[in-house]
């Protein structure tokens, strides 16, 4: 079974949503993880979203990515590029991936109302779903 990290800058949105779809739509074949390289909180929006969709991400919480250090994984993915570009060394001869997706708070921070806000929240969730589901 391979080992998947997910990894963004503040784990707390397009990393939480990719490691639920991973567990799902990967699942028997891929243990699935995420952390951020500055984690936060997870955003509530996110969980939303992913329920909307029947994946429950309501138990996460935002990791930092030093609480992986010394384990091995067959793949790490950055969904941001800030990830991307402070990527930890220490992931040896883990393949790297990166597959940059749109930040939803940064897209929502001007929608005028919640709707237009989720709007975004769940074009980026499909787009994540679409890419964890074309993996392995």
């Amino acid at each position: 079974m391979k080992k998947m990290l997910f990894l963004c800058t503040g784990n707390s949105c397009r990393s939480q949503m990719a490691e639920g779809w991973g567990k799902v739509l990967l699942a028997g074949r891929a243990e699935v993880f995420s952390a951020g390289t500055n984690p936060g909180t997870v955003d509530p929006r996110a969980v939303k979203v992913m329920a909307e969709a029947g994946v429950d991400i309501s138990g996460h919480r935002s990791k930092h990515v030093d609480e992986f250090k010394g384990q091995d994984f067959d793949l790490v993915v950055t969904v941001c590029d800030k990830a991307r570009e402070s990527c930890p060394v220490w992931f040896g001869k883990a393949e790297k991936l990166h597959k940059s997706f749109e930040d939803p708070p940064f897209l929502a921070r001007d929608a005028k109302t919640e709707e237009e806000a989720l709007a975004h929240y769940r074009r980026v969730r499909d787009e994540i779903k679409q890419f964890v589901g074309g993996m392995l």
